[in-house]
């Protein structure tokens, strides 16, 4: 395979991958972490509420991170894709950049537990949604190199088309173009 080839393919694996993982960590912390309430919340007052345009529109402008995460990864896939254990390695680096040890003080972060006076369990929040996210993530993309079949494409292609139309159709909803 040539390399533009190459580069193709891991931009869609890791885009489609990563926009799939995101949208079902998402709608699981919505339904089970009660999201909406704690969206609301005066601690929590820094996040959109639920019914934002910019909420709605996210799901689908998780495409344009997946390009980016590509990116930064695609120097580092013989790493993760052919060495044992591959995507343990890329789901603790993952963890520990993104969530764990980010550059800015969020929320979970180390940052965030030494500089803002958020209480700790505010910060532990987030961690069932970012364990899942980072889990389906490393675990998907890793298992779709070691087995790459046409159900990955096709199956991964449809759900990514039912996000955007999805999220979509919610960014209308919240500009009340259409009805909720």
């Amino acid at each position: 395979m040539n390399k533009k080839k190459k580069f193709a393919t891991f931009l869609w694996r890791v885009t489609a991958i990563h926009t799939i993982a995101y949208f079902l960590a998402g709608i699981f912390a919505l339904i089970f972490m009660n999201y909406k309430e704690l969206f609301a919340a005066e601690v929590m007052s820094i996040m959109r509420p639920i019914n934002s345009p910019w909420v709605a529109a996210g799901p689908g402008l998780q495409i344009i991170r997946g390009i980016i995460i590509a990116i930064v990864l695609y120097p580092f896939q013989e790493i993760f894709f052919n060495t044992k254990n591959g995507w343990l390695k890329l789901w603790l680096l993952i963890l520990g950049l993104s969530y764990f040890s980010t550059i800015g003080p969020t929320f979970g972060s180390f940052e965030g537990y030494v500089y803002t006076k958020v209480a700790i369990p505010y910060h532990l929040l987030g961690i069932p949604e970012t364990l899942l996210y980072t889990f389906l993530f490393s675990f998907f993309i890793c298992f779709w190199y070691k087995k790459p079949t046409k159900v990955w494409n096709i199956s991964t292609t449809i759900l990514v088309l039912l996000i955007i139309v999805m999220s979509a159709l919610g960014l209308l909803s919240s500009l009340g173009v259409l009805p909720s």
